[in-house]
């Protein structure tokens, strides 16, 4: 067999030189130290201990081991970086100076099925341990970025919610002086025509002129709605009005509408995560708690 360099190596040895079982949950990997001649036992962890740190502690319990590699069963040098869980998933070649040793670990799936589960039980717990340790404190640091937020977005609304006050007033004003004038137009156009009908004129010459004022509003409501696709509603109307009143001042103020409306939704989304934030924290309960009640 050669190596990934393509030179032979001294010795090929047979498979159950190094052997690999699970106790305990843990992998097991028993091999001979070639100066000591004397089996050695190295557990290891496969979700964290890397193949590099594998052989750190092989080299290290024999001083006189002068290169250990790792090997895939074609060939290809396995990298140290990789997690001893992946590496013991298929058969490899274990290189100690220049002997190889032909490793085929057990098939994982002979593990029992509660034994697995009671690892996922213990991880589970390990988890909800370091969430309660940390939680506090975590959230503590996220209360004071959420209250510095905020008092930033307040600095920022103050003089825009000062410059909407002062147009929203001028608007309002305006608009109102408008509904007045409408007002005085039809009780003028009311009278107007009294006197036209009772004084100057009789009701049959008057009575075709009512006709078409009168149709004259109706096309003039239905131009409104051809318009604005809005029936003509009082309320509605007045409100229409009064945007056009205010966003036409805005823009003669520089006042930015976006702007204001942006501050406005991140000062609310700011709010309500400090609200969320502080319901766990008067419960008692963890931040994953509440998102999976959610």
């Amino acid at each position: 067999w050669r190596g990934q360099e393509g030179a032979p190596y001294s010795t090929l040895v047979p498979s159950d030189e190094v052997t690999v079982n699970y106790r305990h949950g843990l992998p097991v990997i028993t091999l001979t130290l070639p100066t000591r001649s004397e089996r050695c036992r190295f557990t290891v962890k496969p979700m964290v201990t890397t193949v590099g740190a594998f052989l750190q502690d092989v080299q290290r319990e024999d001083r006189g081991i002068e290169k250990a590699e790792v090997f895939a069963t074609d060939g290809s040098k396995v990298s140290h970086a990789t997690l001893m869980e992946a590496l013991l998933m298929n058969d490899f070649k274990l290189v100690i100076n220049n002997t190889a040793y032909s490793v085929s670990p057990p098939v994982k799936d002979k593990l029992s099925s509660e034994h697995a589960t009671e690892m996922e039980d213990i991880k589970s717990l390990v988890h909800r341990l370091f969430v309660a340790l940390h939680l506090e404190d975590h959230q503590i640091r996220k209360e004071r970025e959420l209250l510095q937020k905020l008092d930033c977005l307040k600095e920022e609304l103050l003089p825009l919610e000062q410059m909407k006050a002062r147009i929203m007033d001028h608007a309002d004003a305006k608009t109102s002086r408008l509904l007045w004038v409408g007002l005085a137009l039809m009780s003028t156009q009311g009278g107007a025509l009294a006197w036209l009908t009772w004084w100057v004129y009789s009701w049959d010459i008057m009575e075709p002129v009512t006709y078409f004022i009168t149709y004259g509003s109706a096309m003039a409501f239905y131009a409104y709605f051809v318009l604005t696709k809005q029936d003509y509603l009082y309320p509605d109307a007045k409100d229409r009005q009064f945007l056009h009143y205010f966003y036409r001042k805005s823009k003669k103020q520089h006042f930015n509408v976006e702007r204001y409306n942006k501050l406005k939704e991140d000062l609310a989304e700011a709010e309500e995560s400090l609200r969320r934030l502080r319901q766990p924290l008067h419960l008692r309960l963890p931040i994953q708690e509440i998102r999976d009640k959610d």
